[in-house]
């Protein structure tokens, strides 16, 4: 399983890089993994505000339908319109695949280290 070292990540599956601005969000290879085929990504729209824990938006796989959890609080600066036009890039590379970048942000404190991430995927 792809854990790199330089991301931070939620305990529900996000991954978090920081940039000058903000930082982008994105699904972790465990998730993509557990989810399958993804075929459709919807998400919330730049400006929007969003909110730590809460679903900033879904996947849908082949599998199943699921919420994505915001990792951090703050605003959506934008939106990764290639991955919404093709879902599958997640799958292919999700740590390219971003899906928002978010700034302002004003809450981070649920975010773990990748050691921390890899012990919790060992678990699941």
């Amino acid at each position: 399983m792809n854990i790199p070292q330089d991301l931070m990540y939620s305990d529900t599956h996000e991954w978090v890089k920081q940039t000058d601005g903000g930082a982008l969000v994105g699904l972790t290879d465990f998730a993509q993994a557990s989810l399958g085929d993804i075929v459709f990504v919807n998400l919330c729209v730049a400006g929007d505000k969003v909110v730590s824990g809460e679903v900033l938006g879904d996947v849908e796989s082949i599998k199943a339908v699921s919420d994505i959890i915001s990792p951090v609080s703050g605003v959506v600066a934008r939106v990764n319109e290639h991955v919404l036009e093709r879902p599958e890039l997640i799958n292919d590379s999700p740590y390219e695949a971003w899906l928002i970048e978010i700034e302002q942000i004003t809450d981070k404190s649920a975010l773990i280290s990748a050691d921390e991430y890899e012990t919790l995927i060992a678990d699941q």
